[in-house]
């Protein structure tokens, strides 16, 4: 089924194009008309700005629970990593589930159509799998399902607690004690309509260099995203550094401990806050924003030759990229 839509003014590639119909089929845009200046018959009319759906490339769901707890006070990144911990002890998969889907909820609300989740707090507390070993990750599928919204779930592969260390008491959930049990519990995964299954290396210290091909070969065979906290701490670069060795600039990924170049950024401004979102069938999402709001983009240098290409602008849908270099210090 088709659901044409009218858009009274449409971000499209770099302007704004007064007049443009939209045409979606199952879940995805399959027509873009410009200089259509009056509704087709049934149409639905959107006024203002329309802008296609957003991507949020890396979330953690469960941090939703810190709201309200790690902004009070002082502290440092390990006083914040003791409290997120404390949180990841109590999840449950019911628990995980419904704290999801209000986060996935709120992305939808705000435009975010495509979520990819960084998901590690694979088992019991003490590390004994659950009945279904992967209760955790589908307990996040069904909460994207849910709450309207596609997702790429990225399974976390974490093994060690720092470098030729195990896994804490904390950590013990997060792990499969190896690479290879990582592979084959992530192997039960399957895509479906809304979802996608990727696999993710939590960091360049919670899984041994001699281990990272293991998550890498199964990306590469499954032609799944990879993605990686590659530098996310300070103190986690110097950890890596001293146990591999001052990183030169041909090291290869296994042995590099150092983050490349951060990529261009687009960022929004506007006069208003005000925004309104509808949701389609088949989940496309179209959010506009009112027409005295102004939208700008700062340009930051070309990533090197190494970097993965970044998508157009003018692509019609976002999925989640498959590398990311969190500002935040955190090492979690």
């Amino acid at each position: 089924m088709t659901q044409t839509y009218w858009l009274e003014h449409a971000w499209l590639d770099t302007h704004v194009e007064p007049g443009v119909a939209l045409d979606v089929t199952d879940g995805r845009i399959t027509a873009v008309r410009e200089n259509t200046a009056t509704p087709p018959p049934g149409a639905e009319i959107l006024r203002g700005l329309t802008l296609p759906g957003l991507a949020n490339a890396h979330s953690h769901a469960f941090h939703r629970a810190l709201r309200g707890t790690v902004q009070v006070g002082s502290g440092t990144f390990w006083t914040w990593r003791e409290i997120m911990y404390s949180f990841a002890d109590r999840l449950t998969p019911d628990t995980y589930h419904a704290l999801a889907r209000a986060v996935y909820a709120e992305m939808a609300l705000a435009g975010v159509t495509a979520v990819g989740e960084f998901h590690y707090v694979h088992h019991t507390p003490g590390g004994t799998p659950y009945a279904d070993p992967n209760a955790m990750g589908e307990a996040l599928v069904a909460a994207a399902d849910e709450a309207g919204i596609r997702i790429t779930l990225l399974d976390t592969a974490y093994v060690s607690s720092g470098f030729g260390q195990p896994p804490n008491h904390h950590q013990l959930r997060f792990s499969d004690g190896s690479a290879e049990a990582w592979a084959e519990r992530s192997s039960l995964l399957k895509d479906r309509e809304h979802a996608r299954i990727g696999a993710a290396i939590h960091s360049v210290r919670a899984v041994p260099a001699g281990q990272l091909a293991t998550v890498a070969r199964w990306a590469e065979e499954r032609q799944a995203p990879l993605h990686v906290h590659l530098s996310e701490q300070t103190a986690e670069n110097d950890a890596c550094q001293a146990a591999h060795g001052a990183p030169r600039r041909d090291s290869s990924p296994t042995t590099a401990c150092s983050a490349p170049a951060r990529p261009a950024s687009t960022t929004r401004t506007s006069r208003t806050r005000t925004s309104r979102c509808w949701a389609t069938p088949g989940r496309a999402r179209a959010c506009a924003r009112r027409r005295n709001g102004t939208w700008r983009t700062a340009s930051a240098p070309p990533p090197p030759s190494s970097e993965p290409a970044r998508p157009s602008p003018s692509a019609p849908t976002a999925t989640p990229s498959s590398t990311s270099s969190k500002r935040p210090a955190r090492w979690s």
